[in-house]
């Protein structure tokens, strides 16, 4: 029987992970099938909790993404919600995304759900994500969930009586809707006719955006790659954040002579760009394009980011659009969080987006959706099309940092990790303000030092025993000239290793 340590350890922020299947050396299985089942079934009961109902009267929907363990991971998910008396609905291949709006949709109206996945990460890993109609749980609400899985036992139960859906048909309408209403067509119109995009799923589960979207509406896909789903991911990573993911976009927009490339992660809750010139949209590029095509809409409103983008990004967002940049806390919880905070407290806020790719409208329930943000970006296509003009000309003024590098300084040699690392940046700021460096402030994350050629920012890790280390420069050379000073400024930390920095 699994320990209520080994299962708290499962907690990877606001989602469940671990290692599902052997095969990678020096990687136990720490995903067992009794650990999913009695993680289901402790969800079941926070949800019965939350919603004030009996656990029979449930109705929750499972969905997974290509992973080889899927299959494993669902049985297990189903015999832990059916040991509780839930109805349970099986939607099969899904994307993240689309089992959240298995709660909004009239047609569905599930209670909640899970998507069994984990996002980017090798074969070998799966994990849970968990919805009700307020959206992804919060970190609090998922360490209660665990909780309930330590007091419950693993249950097999029959699953003949389970419900089928094809989620993603349901789903591909719904986005197809959108943009047709947002180039004022009918749905019959094939308004993306003349167009032609090319995507890249990375054998994951985003391979209907080019068949049961795009082509719906008219659009070529010829030289769309990697959309069958395939769990050992054989191709490249499916994460646009990833060198070889956007190489392999890029070039099959060139080879193609694409208007449009996009590509998703595993669970397509994120996505990025590539243009016709083969210019890549992502990080502060996708912040800056999304914020371009909110604007009209939302004059002067405020765009939450995460910590790590750019000073050229806060340039172009107040002074070429007139909005507000809101640097947060990492974390694609934290940052969507924000955002509802702010339009909570009467400060409008359209956007919540990580430099990763995860981003969140106000407009479409403050859900980070891969599949939304392509879709905003193809009709922001079409219509320049129509115009003759190009989509890259929205971000055609911003600005990019000369040189940009990232260290990970490891804490070792002591338990209390999280305050040895408060420490460190305590003093960091002292050390730094004693010798006349500008901080940044406020600061929601770490400690931000601001140079005559560009910055750096010192935090803690969200999950891992380190500290990220980020620096930008305008300059050629700029970063190994901050990063010497900012060297100086972490010596004697016996637990923090700095011989990374260069």
């Amino acid at each position: 029987m699994i320990s209520t340590e080994a299962m708290m350890k499962l907690q990877n922020g606001s989602d469940v992970r671990g290692v599902a299947v052997a095969g990678v050396p020096g990687e136990d299985v720490t995903l067992v099938p009794e650990a999913v089942n009695r993680i289901a079934a402790g969800f079941a009961k926070f949800l019965a909790k939350k919603l004030n109902k009996q656990v029979s009267d449930l109705h929750i929907a499972v969905g997974h993404d290509s992973r080889v363990s899927a299959a494993m991971m669902k049985e297990a998910v189903f015999g832990g919600l059916l040991g509780q008396g839930v109805h349970v609905t099986d939607c099969g291949l899904a994307s993240t995304p689309a089992m959240f709006m298995s709660i909004i949709f009239e047609d569905t109206h599930m209670d909640g759900s899970i998507m069994i996945t984990a996002s980017h990460l090798p074969y070998n890993r799966n994990g849970l994500k968990f919805f009700t109609v307020d959206g992804g749980l919060e970190k609090s609400e998922v360490t209660e969930v665990l909780s309930l899985a330590s007091q419950s036992s693993a249950m097999a139960v029959s699953s003949a009586a389970i419900a089928s859906l094809d989620l993603i048909d349901l789903y591909s309408l719904h986005l197809r809707r959108k943009i047709c209403a947002g180039l004022c067509a009918g749905m019959y119109d094939r308004p993306l006719e003349g167009m032609h995009i090319v995507v890249d799923a990375g054998n994951g589960s985003g391979g209907f955006f080019a068949t049961k979207v795009l082509s719906e509406l008219g659009a070529d896909t010829t030289g769309s790659q990697f959309l069958e789903p395939d769990g050992m991911f054989p191709n490249h990573i499916p994460n646009p954040e990833n060198a070889d993911a956007m190489a392999s976009i890029r070039q099959a927009v060139l080879d193609n002579k694409a208007d449009l490339g996009l590509i998703f992660d595993t669970d397509v809750d994120r996505m990025s760009a590539v243009l016709p010139d083969g210019k890549e949209i992502n990080r502060n590029a996708l912040i800056a394009m999304m914020a371009a095509i909110l604007a009209p809409d939302y004059p002067g409103s405020t765009i939450v980011t995460d910590s790590v983008t750019s000073d050229e990004l806060t340039t172009f967002l107040q002074d070429e659009l007139h909005l507000v940049h809101h640097r947060y806390m990492r974390g694609y919880k934290n940052v969507i969080d924000e955002c509802i905070r702010l339009n909570e407290a009467g400060t409008v806020s359209p956007l919540a987006i990580e430099t990763s790719g995860h981003g969140a409208l106000s407009e479409n329930y403050y859900l980070d959706d891969g599949a939304y943000l392509a879709v905003k970006l193809l009709i922001a296509a079409a219509k320049a099309k129509k115009e003759g003009k190009q989509l890259g000309d929205l971000i055609a003024k911003l600005g990019h940092p000369a040189e940009g590098v990232e260290f990970r300084l490891k804490i070792t040699g002591t338990d209390g990790v999280q305050a040895y690392g408060a420490d460190v940046l305590k003093q960091f700021e002292d050390r730094a303000a004693a010798a006349g460096i500008s901080i940044a402030k406020p600061s929601y994350e770490g400690v931000r030092l601001v140079f005559p050629n560009g910055w750096a920012l010192l935090r803690m890790s969200l999950h891992d025993p380190n500290m990220p280390l980020n620096i930008e420069s305008r300059e050629k050379g700029g970063c190994q000239q901050i990063a010497s000073q900012v060297k100086g400024l972490l010596t004697g930390f016996e637990h923090l290793d700095t011989s990374v920095i260069q």
